[in-house]
């Protein structure tokens, strides 16, 4: 049997997935963040059964590419039951799309999601009678807190079986779904006294337009400052740590063989995954976790709609720059909500010069250590200002009217240890899985190189730019095989420069501009490969060239302000 999932974005939906299928689809608060359907297998009431988490739709009239997505889904495959899941708070707007599932005529199970917060609100639905009215079950549900998910999916297995279909009569024309999506609305829903709370006057002042942008400013400052602190406590004794084993484990030799350079190299790289990343990449993810469950993200992306219109878009594109800080990829994928395509090509050759999480390493591990917290802080405003400029020259270059943004403001909400934890490790087990393998691969074939002294080869084929930049020609490996993870930018250096004690190997000005190239300088072979797919291999090739200058000039402005600092 197979579930399909579908609502309309900020409903909880795949929020819902993750209770029971873990956490293999991302959740957020932003429309086009699942831009693609995730299957699972889960067991309900014994059975094995096939869950489908469907793009976030407001219609299945594809206005989107995520919408087409869902539609071209539920029209295309053999889909036994359908869960809508509804705000509650919303229940006419979320409506719209519940007569829209009718004419498909499958089984359908009304859920309504975040009860708790209409009841907050002070709004009384009576769900018996909008289910005899509709011809479908409805149920309450809290996903966030697993409340009534098991109600839900045991009514829809036992809808799956009986095959169900609703007998609700609906017309086809959307204005006519507006108006009688409305009058259901009006008469099950009741409004109550409405519990005004701290959280429905804090938008007062975090959308002011003086004090919220002070508050965005001072909330991401105190973000840097707890990763920077925690992964300064952690760092410092687990490379201690490493150091002690890597001299232990080559004492049996008595003089530099190739294997034991090998050792040396895999265990560098085992020693960058756990002591120079993880530290920093860990925290960082989890705050996101909190910000984006809290639900301020979107209130970041109201307050950024004025500046994205600046740079030729509008708020809406900021969802692939906020993605962007854990990782290239899904940045780039989550560009096709945007409706234009000269929209989806700037959103994402902006989105590559976000610094990812990897990126982030080098931020951190080079900068932050030596320079200190407020240096970070620092790189992070420059980088949103190159953004900015690089962004107005491009959209100079491709003029066109960027359409106005409607943007729903999700409710506050309590994040839960469960949602933040699950999502962290979801995004950290790709660098776990997938980039520290290859991390201590690349590590060990350097150390190969620097014993038959190849290394000189290919740091000689980057040295015009490495000396334009001032650098030594040994950064020229690990800019290199950064291309595959931009983590190799740092653990590689090194190696290449022999001291993990960077300070001692290269001057303040050296390491703000390596870090400053790297912060910008070609996305990682996976967001290439995205690129492609999604856009085009000329529009991968413009970006990827793009990304190159960029990263020069800004080295070239971060070195000379930083000799006119020092």
């Amino acid at each position: 049997m197979r579930i399909a999932l579908i609502g309309q974005p900020n409903c909880g939906k795949s929020t819902l997935f993750n209770q029971v299928a873990g956490y293999k689809a991302e959740t957020g608060n932003f429309s086009g963040t699942t831009v693609k359907f995730t299957e699972s297998k889960v067991r309900v009431a014994g059975e094995v059964v096939e869950i489908v988490d469907l793009p976030g739709a407001y219609t299945l009239d594809a206005h989107s590419p995520a919408e087409r997505e869902a539609a071209c889904y539920l029209r295309s495959n053999e889909v036994d039951v359908i869960i809508n899941v509804v705000d509650a708070s919303r229940l006419a707007l979320g409506l719209e799309l519940t007569l829209e599932l009718l004419p498909l005529n499958k089984p359908v199970i009304l859920a309504l999601n975040m009860i708790d917060e209409a009841h907050r609100l002070g709004l009384h639905i009576d769900g018996p009678g909008l289910q005899n009215e509709l011809g479908m079950p409805v149920l309450p549900l809290v996903a966030s807190k697993g409340r009534g998910v098991k109600g839900v999916f045991l009514k829809a297995l036992e809808a799956g079986k009986n095959g169900v279909k609703t007998k609700y009569m609906h017309g086809d024309a959307s204005i006519e779904r507006y108006a009688q999506a409305r009058a259901l609305a009006q008469k099950f829903v009741k409004q109550g006294e409405r519990r005004i709370s701290h959280r429905d006057r804090l938008d007062d002042l975090l959308l002011h337009p003086f004090w919220g942008y002070a508050i965005l400013l001072f909330v991401l400052f105190l973000f840097f400052q707890a990763v920077y602190g925690i992964g300064q406590l952690i760092e410092p004794p687990l490379l201690a740590f490493f150091d002690a084993l890597t001299r232990g484990a080559i004492a049996p030799f008595e003089a530099e063989t190739l294997l034991s350079e090998i050792i040396v190299g895999v265990l560098q790289g085992i020693a960058a995954g756990i002591a120079i990343v993880l530290p920093y990449l860990l925290p960082f993810l989890f705050g996101l976790g909190v910000l984006e469950d809290i639900g301020y993200l979107p209130r970041v992306a109201f307050l950024m709609d004025a500046l994205m219109h600046r740079i030729g878009l509008h708020g809406k594109a900021i969802v692939p720059f906020i993605l962007g800080y854990g990782c290239n990829v899904p940045a780039v994928m989550s560009t096709r909500s945007l409706e234009e395509p000269r929209d989806r090509y700037l959103a994402a050759a902006l989105a590559t010069l976000v610094p990812c999480a990897a990126r982030l390493a080098v931020i951190f591990g080079l900068v932050a250590f030596y320079l200190g917290p407020l240096a970070a802080f620092a790189f992070y405003l420059f980088n949103l200002l190159v953004i900015a400029v690089t962004g107005r020259i491009l959209s100079k270059m491709m003029p066109e009217d960027t359409p106005g943004m409607i943007l729903e403001m999700p409710t506050y909400r309590i994040p839960t240890l469960k949602n933040v934890t699950g999502k962290a490790w979801f995004r950290v087990r790709e660098f776990v899985v997938e980039a520290w393998p290859i991390l201590i691969a690349g590590s060990a074939i350097l150390a190969a190189l620097n014993f038959f002294n190849a290394a000189v080869a290919f740091n000689w084929l980057v040295r015009p730019l490495t000396w334009s930049l001032g650098l030594p020609a040994e950064v020229g490996v690990p800019l290199i095989f950064g291309i595959l993870r931009k983590e190799l930018s740092l653990v590689m250096l090194g190696q290449a420069l022999g001291t993990v004690n960077f300070d001692t190997a290269l001057s303040t000005s050296q390491m703000v501009t390596y870090a400053t190239f790297v912060m910008f300088y070609l996305p990682c072979l996976a967001t290439l490969s995205v690129l492609r797919r999604e856009l085009g291999t000329r529009a991968m090739l413009a970006i990827a060239g793009l990304t190159v200058v960029v990263a020069q000039i800004a080295a070239w402005i971060a070195w000379g302000v930083t000799e006119i600092l020092i």
